[in-house]
């Protein structure tokens, strides 16, 4: 059955992928979106590619413009001046998407925040450390046929390492400003040789702890944000993956069992965070935020279990939740999320419903991230000139 199973990934993914079964990055924006993300007017960008510091976007075959790539949307940003890159002194943003309730759209999370970090233009690394590497296969790549042991964090974590550094396991993607380090089932041999290492086991723990912190945090320096995604598990890789991290997000979708569930990770995590301590390994997040998934505006249950989060978490609660969209599924099928759908799938309304909610959620993170750094958002040229007026 799991031979079954990974033939038909294959094909699932040479299907949508076709011709060469390699995932592409083919969205474009528009002057307009595109002005809005380099926070200028439209204008800017016009005389920009007059004057020539800007390539003049192609003309498709009926005279209208195609659209910018992310590509472009970047070289925009650099001659511009609009990246949102992080200044050289700030730390970069380690976020740990993490909850131990199977279910709760955590991969999805993953990737969806990966990808509009991309589209605001950031340098971003995402890291899969679960073994069953859903957040891997939502970046085009089979876990089982492309990706081996070596190519994971394996030969960095093991009890007889062959790498001293992380850079060996990056690999690009379609984004031209998001990275991977992938994941396959064998990385969780790391769980089982280090819960056989012995009598000398908390030393080795702790120095692997240590190990993976070290190696993201010299990875880090070529990223604004790095995203780790752990196994829904309390095992040595969410432990090493709960301490490297400086920020945490914690999906819960809005329903009793997940609420119940989240409580008993929140314990959980307290307890083993003081364990840590006691034991000389500190853990500082800048934030920690719980942010409701797969939302059910329509389902009174759902309303209710989040009236109740509200009351319990108060502002760790981040207040706009990821709405259940089928939008959200019908990506997810083609591997891919809605950042990077050309078109919608379902119906234009549900699209756009899916995206503005998906960026609002989504730039709730980005606050957070930018306010670690002593940052607000960017003004646009619009509110610097009533500033000024």
């Amino acid at each position: 059955m799991a031979e079954a199973g990974e033939r038909m990934i294959e094909r699932l993914r040479r299907k949508a992928f076709l011709p060469e079964s390699r995932k592409e990055l083919s969205i474009r924006f528009g002057i307009a979106e595109a002005a809005q993300l380099l926070n200028c007017s439209t204008n800017r960008i016009r005389m920009a590619e007059e004057d020539g510091r800007l390539p003049p976007p192609p003309a498709s075959e009926n005279g209208r413009r195609p659209g910018y790539s992310v590509e472009e949307l970047q070289n925009m940003r650099s001659v511009l001046g609009a990246s949102p890159e992080r200044a050289p002194l700030d730390v970069p943003a380690v976020i740990a998407v993490q909850n131990f309730k199977g279910g709760v759209g955590k991969s999805t999370v993953t990737t969806h925040l990966a990808h509009y970090f991309g589209v605001q233009g950031y340098r971003v690394l995402v890291v899969d450390c679960d073994s069953q590497a859903t957040t891997t296969t939502l970046f085009g790549f089979n876990p089982h046929f492309n990706i081996t042991r070596e190519e994971t964090l394996y030969p960095y974590l093991s009890i007889d390492p062959t790498q001293a550094d992380l850079l060996y396991a990056v690999k690009h993607t379609p984004w031209p400003n998001v990275d991977l380090i992938p994941s396959n089932l064998e990385l969780f041999d790391v769980e089982y040789e280090l819960a056989a290492s012995g009598a000398d086991g908390q030393s080795v723990l702790a120095a692997r702890f240590r190990k993976l912190k070290q190696g993201l945090m010299d990875l880090a320096r070529n990223y604004d944000i790095v995203i780790l995604d752990p196994p829904p598990a309390l095992g040595t890789i969410s432990l090493a993956v709960m301490q490297a991290a400086n920020a945490l997000l914690v999906p819960l979708a809005a329903t009793t069992p997940d609420f119940c569930s989240t409580v008993q990770f929140l314990s959980m995590l307290d307890q083993v965070l003081s364990q840590l301590s006691s034991v000389g390994i500190e853990v500082d997040y800048s934030f920690v935020r719980l942010i409701c998934s797969k939302f059910d505006s329509n389902d009174p249950s759902h309303a209710m279990v989040r009236s109740i989060m509200e009351q319990t978490f108060g502002p760790a609660l981040l207040p706009v939740p990821i709405l259940d969209s089928a939008e959200i599924s019908h990506a997810a099928l083609r591997m891919m999320t809605v950042f990077e759908l050309e078109k919608p799938i379902g119906t234009p309304r549900t699209h756009k419903r899916c995206k503005a909610n998906l960026d609002e959620a989504m730039g709730q993170i980005e606050q957070l991230v930018r306010q670690s750094w002593g940052r607000i958002a960017p003004a646009s040229e619009e509110e610097l000139l009533h500033a000024t007026a």
